[in-house]
């Protein structure tokens, strides 16, 4: 019983780290896993070409059902789609969503989630048929909705989630608003058209159908009006079309760029309050040094600063990858890092050569501005100083250059 509890003791902590580990890979949490890149990239690749697939099987002339290819390759599909599902079922309680809840309960949580239900519906329905040996035309469908499972891999489409969510009431109120246009129209073109059309407007719920297609602005033109007042009627409905489309689309327009600035605003902030020379700043300060960024676009291989230049600004990277050349070894930097902060604090050479390894969006902070800043805010200039004297202590790689010793802490170091 002793060595038993003993074994089970040591294997609870293993299975906790490998569904921890299950979960970084299938959520990808950390920006810089490799494995989780080629997991995901794995599973778009398997989701768009189910998507191709069914769509290519509605086309007779192609006979993919009668192909061995085909059944192996849903057979597969099936598989993959069903250990995802389970796997992120099982790595569930590690979502911080459910933090402090139980395993069970933070899985039953996720099984009702929109994500998690497209997910079932992905693999559940064919299982069943293939188990019942039923064709079901209506299968071909449910297999296009994987397509859905994209919006997972995409920060886009979560954002214009998050907008339609967060936009909700204002949508439900332009559709009502949709709704009453098209009846009031329909009821209007009924008076007027009835008696002379009775085949298209007889009824409210017959005119409603020219009524929507005018609304929307589609238009078809296979139900007109014929007389004056039917005709006012229709050129009013038309107007109010043009406005009742341009309402939803301007509220989803603007909220989608206010979600983007939002979620830019915040990797930048914490990308600054990450620097040690701002650590001690407030919000206050932090927001002016966010003001004063300025963006770069670096192509594969362009050199950004060299070695041996005086340091004017330091560099935070967005995303992307930079390569610091120092003399011995090269230093990898990558999204969220940042180097020559030395630079903002006194007069130095550039400790290394800086060269972007691929596309890279860098934010620039000049020492210029910098001083801007701080001759407003000379609570700023206090506090980085308070800083520098500590970053130029015992802690500095290099006492004479623009790279501090946090900046290489962080980072992959490789061969030079």
């Amino acid at each position: 019983m002793t060595a038993r509890k003993k074994a089970d003791g040591g294997s609870a902590p293993w299975r906790l780290a490998q569904r921890r580990r299950c979960y970084e890979i299938l959520e990808r949490d950390s920006a810089h896993d490799r494995l989780a890149e080629r997991v995901n990239i794995a599973l778009i690749v398997l989701i768009v070409a189910n998507v191709v697939v069914a769509v290519l099987e509605t086309v007779p002339s192609l006979l993919l059902r009668d192909m061995v290819f085909f059944r192996t390759f849903e057979i597969l599909s099936l598989a993959v789609f069903a250990l995802e599902y389970l796997l992120r079922l099982w790595a569930a309680p590690e979502d911080p969503r459910y933090r402090g809840m139980s395993a069970t309960r933070a899985r039953l949580r996720h099984a009702v989630t929109p994500a998690a239900i497209i997910d079932l519906i992905a693999w559940l329905p064919f299982l069943l048929s293939m188990v019942a040996h039923v064709e079901l035309r209506t299968l071909a469908i449910f297999r296009l909705l994987r397509f859905v499972k994209l919006a997972r891999y995409s920060p886009g489409m979560q954002s214009l989630f998050e907008v339609l969510h967060r936009e909700r009431q204002s949508l439900i109120a332009c559709f009502w608003l949709l709704a009453a246009s098209v009846l009031i129209s329909a009821s209007a073109m009924y008076v007027a058209e009835g008696s002379v059309q009775p085949e298209h407007f007889g009824s409210i719920p017959a005119a409603m159908w020219w009524a929507m297609t005018t609304v929307t602005t589609v238009g078809y033109g296979d139900t007109y009006p014929m007389t004056s007042v039917g005709k006012v009627i229709a050129s009013l409905t038309m107007i109010t079309g043009i406005v009742m489309i341009a309402l939803p689309v301007g509220i989803i327009a603007t909220a989608f760029v206010d979600v983007i600035k939002r979620r830019d605003f915040v990797i930048t902030w914490g990308m600054v309050a990450r620097v040690p020379l701002f650590a001690d700043l407030d919000a206050a300060g932090i927001g002016e040094i966010h003001k004063a960024l300025s963006a770069h676009t670096a192509q594969p291989g362009e050199i950004i600063v060299r070695r041996g230049e005086t340091a004017r600004s330091m560099y935070f990277i967005a995303s992307g990858e930079v390569l610091l050349e120092f003399a011995e070894e090269t230093v990898v930097l990558t999204e969220g890092q940042f180097f020559g902060e030395m630079a903002l604090v006194r007069s130095a050479k550039r400790a290394a050569t800086a060269r972007a390894r691929s596309r890279s969006m860098l934010l620039m902070l000049d020492a210029g501005d910098l001083a801007e800043i701080v001759h407003r805010h000379p609570e700023v200039g206090a506090r980085i100083a308070a800083m520098a004297k500590d970053v130029a202590g015992p802690h500095a790689l290099h006492r004479s250059t623009d790279i501090a010793s946090g900046e290489i802490d962080a980072s992959e170091t490789g061969a030079g």
